[in-house]
């Protein structure tokens, strides 16, 4: 009998083990998945924000310089 409640402990214990093993293994998982995607999402942004400023760089170099026009005068009456 005591020998029977000993080995009933021990799988009671062995099974809590394996699942906080389960349990860690999981998170670790799931935290690896997270930083991966969180690497992509900026890499994508810094890529995203690279062509934004390449376009307005052009944008603005390419703009035409327009005639300074000389303001209108005054009617007399």
């Amino acid at each position: 009998m005591v020998e029977n409640s000993r080995d009933a402990a021990r799988a009671r214990a062995d099974l809590r083990f394996k699942k906080q093993e389960e349990a860690a293994t999981v998170r670790q998982k799931a935290m690896a998945e997270y930083v991966a995607e969180s690497d992509a999402r900026q890499a994508k942004t810094n890529k995203l924000r690279a062509l934004r400023l390449a376009k307005e760089a052009e944008d603005l170099a390419n703009t035409p310089t327009a005639p300074a026009k000389k303001p209108a005068r005054a009617k007399k009456k």
